[in-house]
């Protein structure tokens, strides 16, 4: 398998990964919450977590876009997207909601594929040009 073939498949895994969290957390925050090792959550951060929902469904969109046209400049707003993720779970590691070790080491995890994923994008944008 080729690296583009892998990025293909990582952005398409990444298009429903989006959809379920961005969908989580607008119809059922307390329950995605849980699902992703946050304890029960205060009716104020499930309210900011559900705010991010349509943030999440943006990611989902862009991957589709970049999936379906594939154009440089689609692959580039990807990179872009994922960069601005690249810090964000590193942060939420830290929130007192988050229970476990292996949570918070997941999103730490997260924040480095989120590195990953973007620098690979900008590759892909600038093989494709």
């Amino acid at each position: 398998m080729t690296s583009e073939e892998t990025l293909r498949r990582v952005n398409a895994a990444m298009i429903g990964f989006d959809l379920a969290l961005g969908a989580g957390a607008l119809l059922a925050p307390s329950a995605t919450l849980r699902v992703i090792g946050h304890e029960p959550p205060a009716p104020d951060a499930e309210a900011l977590f559900r705010r991010a929902g349509p943030i999440w469904l943006t990611f989902a969109a862009a991957h589709a876009v970049a999936a379906v046209r594939g154009r440089p400049e689609d692959w580039l707003a990807v990179a872009w997207l994922r960069g601005t993720e690249i810090g964000t779970d590193v942060l939420w590691a830290q929130s007192p909601g988050v229970q476990t070790a292996r949570t918070r080491w997941a999103l730490r995890g997260a924040s480095v594929f989120n590195l990953g994923l973007s620098v690979a994008c900008a590759a892909m944008a600038r093989h494709k040009r």
